[in-house]
């Protein structure tokens, strides 16, 4: 019964981030082509999407990289871009079942991902084999993405190379949609990190801060002014 159930969640997890693993294909794919073109291997391609699983920072380390930037570059760039997912680690442990310790954090913080995150807050409760079918499958897409970009890109047309990136945000709307549709409190919230985000893209002087803070620091007080205006008790109203 135990391992039928653990099975069960699994397949739900990995059914669940099919979606995901479809678009972060096309995304990666772009992710290998680009590097190999800038004269990474495929294997190393391949590599740093296996360490790194994050978009924004890989496009950023293959600029720092080719330009032989120093360390302490490569360490601010990163910071910058990918600290938002520490905040998502945050939030979503605290929505994981009490199976969910050591390692297994662990390796939360490491396979989280704005895709990842989205869908797991979906959940009332994140399990271990929930989150594993879900991070598996989604991780599959990014390597192989990756792997068919690193030795097919130079083959397939610039233009629709850089087309297949779209699919990703096509992907991330069709997962929040859901959640918009059980609270119409989170279009509200939505908006608001969209208003604030595009603050940062127009508005002189803070449209110089780099895309990674004004993403964290857009979703961060969008959520902080959604937490104190609508409370639980008029969530679903």
């Amino acid at each position: 019964m135990y391992n039928g159930h653990v099975m069960k969640e699994i397949k739900r997890g990995m059914k669940n981030g099919i979606p995901i693993a479809l678009g972060y294909l096309s995304v990666s794919f772009s992710f290998g082509a680009i590097a190999v073109s800038m004269g990474f291997s495929v294997i190393q391609a391949v590599l740093i999407s296996l360490l790194n699983l994050t978009s924004a920072g890989q496009f950023a380390s293959l600029g720092i990289i080719a330009g032989q930037g120093t360390y302490l570059e490569m360490a601010i760039v990163e910071l910058t871009v990918n600290i938002r997912y520490a905040f998502m680690s945050l939030s979503l442990s605290q929505k994981v079942d009490e199976k969910f310790k050591g390692i297994y954090k662990w390796l939360l913080s490491f396979f989280i991902t704005d895709e990842i995150f989205a869908l797991s807050m979906l959940e009332e409760n994140v399990s271990r084999t929930y989150f594993f079918g879900l991070a598996s499958i989604s991780t599959a897409g990014w390597m192989l993405g990756t792997t068919l970009g690193a030795m097919l890109g130079s083959i397939v047309p610039t233009v629709i190379s850089n087309a297949l990136s779209i699919a990703l945000y096509a992907m991330f709307i069709a997962i929040i949609i859901p959640g918009m549709k059980k609270d119409k409190n989170i279009i509200k919230v939505v908006a608001l990190a969209i208003i604030i985000r595009s603050g940062f893209y127009y508005l002189p002087i803070i449209n110089q801060l780099s895309s990674g803070f004004a993403m964290t620091i857009s979703a961060l007080t969008s959520a902080f002014i959604g937490a104190v205006l609508f409370n639980k008790g008029e969530a679903h109203g």
